[in-house]
């Protein structure tokens, strides 16, 4: 497995380089949001707009009613709580081609209450008109970007930054499901970072026998509910969802609208902070806290299945994609 250093850096560079109507916002939050380099080679694209995320909504909406193709790149939980009347007036109502680039999702800073957008999935997908994305991988981060672009009306997209693993070879492709393993027992579906955790989980579960359906999601609305339904249908045991958000309102919510929706008698175990709020830490140390690594994973597969596999925290060491990750130190603000 590959480690790749700032994908997004990169990957919007080369996506707006002959592309003169597309606009790069910033929150002051230009290098923290990999833009930085950007700015550099086109200046005359850049606009910095300060910590005023309420106005700048507002500005976005305005630019894209005259043509323009504003990417305003800040911290999720920036793109919604503070300005949410402007999200919603602005851009939503009138469906403007704005596209909301949010970084450090969910748990994956150590910056606490103030930076952790642990509930912008339940948030966002109730606002009308508003497509929602999110990467798994460095290949999901490089190709996101077109897909954000062809879609009218506003698109919010959970991005990782930093050093990010690549675990697909193919790009992202909307509204579509990654089957990454097929199996009889239990069906996992899983979303960015919980991603790369069912991976590490899946080795030593299916080492004791256990026959595994392993789904990933970057789409979340809309959302492929028949792809999902006919893989739930085919499992003797259940549906896992593992997610890097509440487990309200978000990737085990739609799931379980999903099933009720068509009234499939699937159990449902869902994965996920538990209507709680989470703390600053290091990223491993708060999964491993909230449950959103794989052990997490194993053991909510024995709760389901009603059984122990002895499988522990240093197995799923063993099978880790990539033994030095970023646990080094805490991913700075």
């Amino acid at each position: 497995m590959e480690l790749v250093s700032k994908p997004y850096s990169n990957a919007f560079i080369q996506f707006a380089r002959f592309q003169p109507e597309v606009l790069c916002l910033s929150a002051d939050l230009t290098s923290s949001c990999e833009i930085d380099a950007f700015r550099t080679q086109f200046p005359d694209r850049f606009l910095s707009m300060g910590m005023t995320e309420q106005h700048t909504l507002s500005f976005c909406g305005g630019l894209a009613m005259e043509g323009f193709r504003p990417f305003f790149h800040t911290f999720s939980v920036f793109l919604y709580r503070r300005p949410l009347d402007q999200l919603i007036n602005s851009i939503a109502y009138p469906c403007r081609k704005v596209r909301l680039m949010g970084f450090l999702p969910g748990i994956t800073t150590p910056g606490g209450v103030t930076h952790q957008a642990i509930e912008d999935i339940a948030v966002l997908r109730s606002v009308p008109n508003m497509t929602i994305l999110e990467t798994g991988d460095a290949t999901e981060v490089e190709t996101v970007l077109n897909v954000a672009d062809s879609i009218e009306g506003p698109v919010y997209v959970r991005i990782l930054r930093g050093l990010v693993p690549r675990l697909f070879k193919t790009p992202f492709q909307f509204n579509q499901l990654r089957v990454l393993t097929e199996g009889t027992d239990i069906l996992i579906v899983s979303a960015g970072i919980t991603t790369e955790e069912v991976l590490r989980a899946t080795q030593s579960l299916q080492k004791v026998g256990i026959s595994l359906t392993h789904l990933h999601v970057s789409t979340l609305k809309p959302f492929a509910h028949q792809t999902f339904l006919e893989h739930a249908a085919a499992v003797r045991y259940g549906v896992i969802s593992i997610e890097n958000h509440t487990i309200i309102g978000g990737l085990g919510s739609l799931l379980a609208e999903s099933l009720a929706e068509v009234g499939l008698g699937k159990p449902l175990l869902r994965l996920g902070l538990l209507d709680c709020f989470a703390h600053g830490a290091s990223r491993p140390y708060l999964m491993r806290e909230f449950g959103l690594d794989a052990l997490a994973l194993v053991r909510g597969v024995e709760k389901l299945m009603g059984i122990e596999t002895g499988i522990e925290e240093e197995d799923c060491k063993a099978v880790r994609l990539e033994p030095v990750h970023t646990i080094a130190k805490a991913e700075a603000l």
